[in-house]
């Protein structure tokens, strides 16, 4: 499988909706590396390593988001493994 490593940033109704603990829930179940946090615009970003494939899944699940979200962009820059990410956490 090829490594990945993603920076993702989503747009919309993504703070105060359960976003963090959604993205750590969906991250973790795919055994992804990286973090989440709300950003001071109102986004939200993940940084997220692994198996290029399972993140790939991810964005799909993060372009959904939990219910009370409202998801309007996801932009995703991907990035050489580093392989310096462990676990998956939320990040303030």
């Amino acid at each position: 499988m090829e490594k990945g490593r993603a920076k993702i940033v989503v747009s919309g109704i993504v703070q105060g909706v359960g976003y963090r603990s959604f993205a750590l829930r969906q991250g973790s179940s795919l055994n992804l590396n990286g973090y989440v946090r709300n950003t001071l615009d109102g986004r939200v970003e993940v940084e997220v390593e692994g198996d290029r494939g399972d993140i790939e899944r991810f964005v799909s699940i993060l372009r959904e988001g939990p219910r009370a979200a409202q998801v309007s962009d996801v932009r995703i820059e991907w990035k050489e493994h580093g392989g310096e990410l462990n676990g998956f956490r939320v990040a303030f």
